[in-house]
């Protein structure tokens, strides 16, 4: 019964993680479509603060209980990472980058995500599945270097910390999710961000607002609503489930879907070796998956 119990959670962890995984692929080039008419600065203010309005409704329907002191620490952790520094750092990202380049940096998420599961959520996967990890995040860096002058070392140092940023939060919130539960979770920190958001929101807000196109308020409420709230709320209840670097794997999948995106809706040049490196991440999920126990 307990072995039926655990597979089921572990399907319902892969299911909700890869809802969540098709959700945030939409985030780059959305937040590309903001940052190309308004700056990264006010980008990330406002979709924390908007989600973070909405996450606070949502909690106060609800009447959810406040979270005991000894989770407000993984909840500013959480904050950190996936309200304020993956969201910032990745608009600024790209004002040097096309959203099709910095898709491909999403590929070393799973293997951040997995280090920050072993440190903070006490998870020991197979020897075996860090190779594939490895090779994976390998031939993210390997085509990022390869582009020498012609891609930027700022932009993609840029991504770099926001990959970071991003797996700790990941890790956190998934580590919280099993006692506070995964709406909770970034309900929680993006309200814990909220009295700083709504001040810097009117202090940043360009002056001409107005003249802001519909493509530019169509990124700005996709990454406010999808990317900073719905989408999280089956990421975090998928990792739970699943466990942290095993349904982490998953986001081996997100810079395929990202570079359709990009290519459809930007109309972005999405180069063979983008695809090359694409799919060679995508094989190691196999090996991942395998040994992730």
């Amino acid at each position: 019964m307990t072995a039926k119990i655990s597979k089921d959670a572990s399907l319902s962890g892969w299911i909700n993680g890869f809802i969540g995984v098709l959700l945030f692929s939409g985030s780059m080039p959305a937040t590309k479509l903001a940052v190309m008419e308004m700056s990264p600065v006010f980008v990330t203010i406002a979709r924390a603060a908007i989600a973070g309005i909405l996450a606070l409704s949502v909690l106060l329907i609800y009447k959810e209980k406040r979270p005991e002191k000894k989770q407000i620490f993984p909840l500013l952790l959480v904050s950190i990472g996936c309200v304020v520094g993956f969201p910032l750092l990745s608009a600024l990202a790209l004002q040097h980058l096309t959203s099709a380049h910095s898709i491909v940096f999403l590929g070393m998420l799973p293997l951040a995500t997995a280090i920050f599961g072993v440190v903070r959520g006490g998870e020991r996967p197979h020897p075996v599945f860090w190779f594939f990890s490895i090779i994976g995040s390998l031939l993210v860096i390997g085509y990022a270097v390869s582009q020498g002058i012609s891609a930027s070392p700022v932009g993609d140092i840029l991504m770099l910390l926001a990959v970071i940023l991003c797996g700790m939060g990941y890790a956190e919130g998934a580590k919280l999710s099993k006692t506070l539960g995964g709406w909770q979770v970034i309900s929680w920190a993006l309200v814990l961000a909220l009295p700083v958001m709504i001040p810097l929101f009117f202090i940043y807000s360009p002056d001409h607002i107005e003249t802001v196109s519909f493509r530019g308020w169509f990124g700005m409420a996709y990454i406010s609503l999808f990317s900073m709230f719905i989408g999280f709320i089956f990421w975090y209840k998928g990792l739970a489930q699943g466990g942290i670097a095993t349904v982490g794997q998953l986001q081996l999948l997100q810079p395929f879907f990202g570079l359709g995106l990009a290519a459809c809706f930007l109309h972005e040049q999405v180069s063979m070796g983008m695809l090359g490196v694409t799919v060679g991440v995508i094989l190691c999920v196999a090996g991942t998956k395998k040994f992730a126990k």
